[in-house]
């Protein structure tokens, strides 16, 4: 019996075409980011009262900053909370393949 192909568009397409793709890419890295912070402060035994004060800002800014759902994050906040975790930042953005881009139009 001769295997089915995908029916239908992919994923992102469908997230294309609800002009949600932005939105989901950014709520996804933001989740990475939590969780990254997150782990490391329980690596180290830091607290988020210890954080916030070695960040130099307050619990509610942290409390932002550990939301997997709120994408309104600064470099500034990310830096200074890599330093207080005795860590530090890399971005990088690369071009989009040809699928990728073919995928968008």
């Amino acid at each position: 019996m001769a295997r089915n192909s995908r029916i239908g568009s992919s994923f992102e397409s469908f997230l294309e075409a609800q002009d949600l793709q932005d939105e989901t890419t950014a709520v996804a890295m933001k989740r990475v980011v939590a969780w990254q912070i997150a782990e490391a402060m329980k690596r180290s035994g830091m607290t988020k009262v210890a954080m916030a004060a070695r960040m130099r800002t307050s619990r509610s800014l942290l409390d932002r900053l550990l939301d997997a759902s709120d994408t309104g994050l600064t470099l500034d906040t990310l830096n200074r909370a890599a330093t207080a975790l005795d860590m530090q930042v890399h971005l990088e953005l690369r071009p989009l393949s040809r699928k990728q881009i073919a995928a968008r139009r």
